[in-house]
């Protein structure tokens, strides 16, 4: 070895050593969506569905409630805005938890990912947890959020997870995605997250692509299309997945408290057991706005892995 080379090898080993690692993508802290009718909102998360709401923010004139925290469990929270969406259908954000967000801000800044806002460093929340965001390929905000000791969310751990609760865990989180390959340097190459299944519910096009954090088992699905669906649409699109041990359980119970009025399915989507086509049982409801939650047992229902689709990636026209 010459000693150009040995001297080249040197810097290199001395750049790799001070550029940051990537720290831990931990799982799925919130989806966050936009509410037209927060008390109609508030009775299909809390009342049908049973979940608790542990704090708000007020909005910032003072005049009521900006954002409302729907807890499914220490971790997980469904966030829901109260004010008019930036014009690009119900969704707001998506959000995952690491360990360090110091370090996963250095990260992704050598990375080059797009960073938003002009700070230079990692601050807190209103509700006290370390916070920023990124956007992705396709322009969705991802919060990387790191739960601090002195947050509301440690206040009020253990606290306002009501037993009847429909689902304590939030199994995956999903959102439009135009561009794979985009999208999986970004998830994939950067963030770290590995494919572990694709499907589709035509040979004609690829559907789905899940991909998990190398560290997390709460998963991203990139719903994929070669129509963009118009705003008022994407509500189908970008959904939360919640696992119920038992589909017919939930089913019955759910029917139950509807009967009393806590919910109507919306024409043509009628609120029953469907086995998807990764072979689960799933059942698909809607928020007061068009949001679908989803339902799904954790296994298949022969306990057998859906095979992979080998179906071709939709390329939209840009």
């Amino acid at each position: 070895m010459t000693k150009f080379l040995a001297g080249i090898l040197a810097v290199s080993a001395l750049f790799a050593q001070d550029a940051p690692s990537r720290p831990k993508v931990l799982g799925v802290a919130h989806m966050a969506v936009y509410v037209k009718d927060l008390a109609k909102t508030r009775q299909f998360y809390e009342e049908f569905l049973g979940f608790g709401e542990p704090f708000t923010l007020p909005k910032k004139d003072g005049t009521g409630t900006r954002i409302v925290f729907i807890k499914i469990n220490d971790y997980q929270y469904m966030e829901i805005f109260n004010e008019a969406d930036r014009g690009e259908g119900q969704l707001n954000h998506i959000s995952f938890y690491t360990d360090d967000a110091d370090r996963m801000f250095a990260y992704l800044k050598s990375k080059g990912a797009p960073i938003q806002g002009s700070a230079e460093k990692v601050g807190k929340g209103q509700t006290g947890n370390k916070n920023f965001n990124v956007k992705d390929p396709d322009g969705h905000i991802v919060e990387i959020v790191e739960y601090q000791p002195d947050s509301w969310t440690a206040r009020e751990k253990g606290k306002f997870m009501p037993a009847n609760r429909i689902a304590d865990h939030i199994m995956h989180v999903g959102v439009l995605c135009g561009d794979l390959d985009a999208s999986m340097q970004f998830y994939g190459d950067i963030l770290g997250f590995r494919e572990f299944w694709r499907g589709s519910g035509s040979p004609r096009m690829l559907s789905w692509v899940n991909v998990r954090p190398a560290e997390g088992q709460d998963y991203l699905e990139l719903m994929l299309y070669n129509s963009l669906p118009a705003p008022d649409g994407r509500g189908t699109k970008n959904h939360v997945s919640l696992t119920v041990p038992d589909a017919e359980k939930a089913l019955a119970e759910l029917k139950r408290r509807a009967a009393k009025g806590l919910y109507t399915p919306p024409e043509g989507k009628p609120m029953e057991i469907q086995v998807g086509v990764n072979k689960k049982r799933q059942i698909n409801l809607y928020d007061p706005d068009g949001t679908r939650l989803e339902l799904m047992e954790p296994n298949t229902i022969d306990g057998q892995p859906a095979p992979n689709s080998t179906a071709p990636v939709p390329h939209p026209a840009k």
